[in-house]
């Protein structure tokens, strides 16, 4: 079968990849502006090729896609991978702007970096933010995404209403975000942004075994100027604690009704994610947002940051849906 066939392909690749110790790097930094911000990027692949946007999640940047983007450049596609507002390079245009981070801000900036590419339609994959920005991007613009491969699921929020409290167990699990909502969070992030990044990873991925070089290469990301406030802000406008930007307030009201993704998705889930868990079975609920769900896979021995312990599993379930006519 192919989907079988490409997904074998692509494992094999990766465990070459991981064998001689090597993790591959994609192409230079080069930045785009668009209304809000200057968003540095890197490319690889064919010019010419179908477009994929691979977007990173908190607390991460787009070295997150290093061996995700191989196989997809062999195929013949055109690799994107841009900072997020907050990390790296990317900086917010207007120096008096807030550092706001809600997440139709997030999903917003993924269509204005298309628009200032020129890119009329392409795929999406992400997980955390990234995964978020990828399904409103989905939702929101059914004209434009062609595929999407969302990590964890569905994870669109309704901000316009108050959510209520969860199981002990997740709340618990939530700990850094109700942190962020004080001003020792905001304090304990500006102090300690590198320890508690790692931390995360340690605790959302425990059966990753990640190495300091690792972990480094993308603290650096971690060093913008704006990382703080995004970080805070995002964290505190989800549950009511901070106001949004009043452009985007009717994006947010469209969001919080939870609007079908028409596009072709695989949804992919870490067994070993400890942030949430997935159910061993879909559910009703689960499968509502999509209206052409492909397939559903919890991949064992992920955790939370996938396109690094499980790279084969996200640029295969890319290629599958690619593969599909449309």
């Amino acid at each position: 079968m192919h989907t079988r066939r490409t997904f074998l392909q692509v494992a094999g690749l990766a465990a070459a990849s991981t064998n001689r110790g090597i993790t591959q790097s994609m192409g230079s930094t080069r930045t785009i502006q668009t209304p809000v911000l200057d968003i540095a990027y890197e490319e690889s692949g064919n010019a010419q090729g179908f477009p994929i946007i691979l977007l990173h999640g908190f607390p991460d940047d787009v070295r997150a896609y290093d061996d995700v983007a191989p196989p997809l450049v062999k195929a013949g596609h055109r690799v994107l991978v841009p900072y997020l507002r907050g990390y790296g390079p990317t900086r917010f245009r207007d120096a008096a702007a807030p550092r706001m981070a809600e997440q139709a801000a997030i999903g917003q900036d993924v269509i204005d970096f298309a628009d200032s590419l020129g890119i009329t339609r392409f795929a999406v994959a992400g997980y955390d933010w990234g995964g978020r920005a990828s399904a409103i991007a989905a939702a929101l613009h059914p004209e434009r995404v062609r595929a999407a491969v969302l990590i964890s699921g569905y994870s669109v929020q309704n901000t316009v209403a108050a959510s209520p409290p969860g199981a002990p167990e997740a709340e618990r699990a939530l700990w850094y975000q109700w942190y962020f909502n004080t001003e020792r969070g905001r304090a304990g992030l500006e102090l300690n942004r590198r320890g508690i990044c790692k931390l995360l990873w340690q605790t959302w991925s425990p059966t990753w075994k990640f190495t300091d070089e690792t972990f480094n290469r993308t603290a650096v990301s971690f060093d913008n100027p704006d990382f703080v406030s995004v970080v805070i802000h995002s964290y505190r406008h989800r549950i009511g604690n901070a106001p949004g930007e009043p452009r985007l307030l009717e994006m947010e009201r469209k969001l919080a009704e939870r609007p079908k993704i028409q596009a072709p998705t695989i949804t992919l889930y870490g067994a070993d994610d400890t942030l949430g868990r997935p159910a061993a079975e879909s559910t009703p609920a689960e499968r509502a947002p999509f209206a052409n769900l492909v397939a559903r896979r919890v991949i064992a021995g992920a955790g939370h940051f996938m396109p690094r312990e499980r790279p084969e599993a996200v640029a295969s379930a890319l290629l599958e849906l690619l593969s599909r006519p449309e």
